[in-house]
């Protein structure tokens, strides 16, 4: 049995009779798997699971044997349940094929956008933008890893420019400015935790679903397309999104290390914008143009993913609740 190193977080609790199977079998047993048919594809059980399956392909988890990754039964447990998640995902969002008019109306902002960093940047809480931060790190602590798959399922100039984006978000050579370091640093000032996978027991399915499409998309090239349209909405609103966050943290009292992480990304995004749509997106639809679907698919899942987390966020904070799943998180 080879484990992973002292960097890998520890398991998280199970949520539910699917990911506890999947949690017993990375503990070495042999479970019973329950019957999957049924299981919600949005709900806690089924996305840790999820979850848990696709960070054997990250960090991996302390005292499991890296050999799991390509361990054939959990494999075909993994395969169920992003059949599940995908079948949910292609009945809830609408198909479709325009992909220069998504991209536009990427960029549109709406006068009565209300989104969680506009709620931050106003009258946002403290509490409440740490408890966004914690629960942005399953993604931003591994930023630019699960787009990362796609770079070999591509070829010629979409390759080379989606290389040029992911170098920026890699530090452009720079370990200390690598967007993730500045993500942890940042965790830092706040007074969170910067140790991978912290929060994952604190975190809603919701949060868990986003990461998961990244992880579902790269890994798999049938959803190549997908994972460039995932990808393009990240780079096309994050600009804006991030001087919000900016503004909201000098609101707030935050330092500028704090600050570092979303203020890099008004300025670097708004290049990356211009690769992912220019010279990603341009010359990879016009070698394949049957990928048009899919990439209208990634955006779209990707919004109405995102959606799902705002409201669920905003469901607990209106009510002056903690958003965090576990009491061991608001620490």
């Amino acid at each position: 049995m080879t484990a992973t190193t002292s960097k890998a977080p520890t398991l998280p609790a199970s949520r539910g009779p699917i990911s506890e199977a999947v949690l017993s079998a990375l503990r070495g047993e042999a479970p019973e798997l329950p019957v999957l048919a049924d299981a919600s594809p949005y709900g806690e059980d089924l996305q840790l699971a999820l979850y848990c399956c696709y960070e054997l392909h990250y960090r991996g988890f302390q005292e499991v044997d890296t050999g799991l990754e390509w361990d054939p039964a959990l494999l075909v447990v993994r395969a169920e349940l992003e059949r599940i998640f995908l079948n949910a995902l292609r009945a809830d969002v609408p198909a479709g094929s325009d992909v220069e008019g998504e991209l536009e109306e990427l960029l549109v902002e709406h006068v009565d956008a209300f989104g969680v960093s506009h709620h931050l940047r106003r009258d946002g809480r403290l509490w409440q933008l740490r408890e966004y931060v914690a629960h942005r790190s399953l993604y931003h602590l591994k930023e630019a890893d699960p787009q990362s798959f796609v770079i070999p399922r591509l070829d010629g100039p979409p390759k080379a420019a989606l290389v040029t984006v992911q170098h920026d978000e890699y530090g452009a050579g720079d370990p200390e400015r690598t967007h993730s370091k500045l993500f942890a640093d940042m965790m830092t000032e706040l007074g969170l935790s910067n140790a991978y996978g912290t929060y994952v027991d604190s975190a809603p399915a919701e949060m868990l679903a986003e990461v998961n499409f990244m992880s579902l998309c790269g890994l798999h090239r049938a959803l190549r397309g997908a994972l460039i349209g995932q990808f393009a909405t990240v780079e096309l609103t994050s600009s804006p999104g991030s001087d919000r966050l900016v503004k909201a943290m000098r609101r707030l009292g935050c330092g500028p290390v704090a600050i570092d992480f979303y203020a890099e990304h008004v300025e670097a995004d708004a290049v990356h914008e211009q690769l992912i749509r220019r010279e990603v997106i341009t010359p990879l639809l016009r070698a394949e143009p049957e990928l048009a679907p899919d990439i209208v698919f990634g955006i779209r899942s990707s919004v109405f993913l995102a959606d799902r987390l705002e409201k669920y966020l905003f469901h607990h904070w209106n009510r002056g609740e903690s958003s965090f799943r576990e009491r061991a998180g608001r620490a």
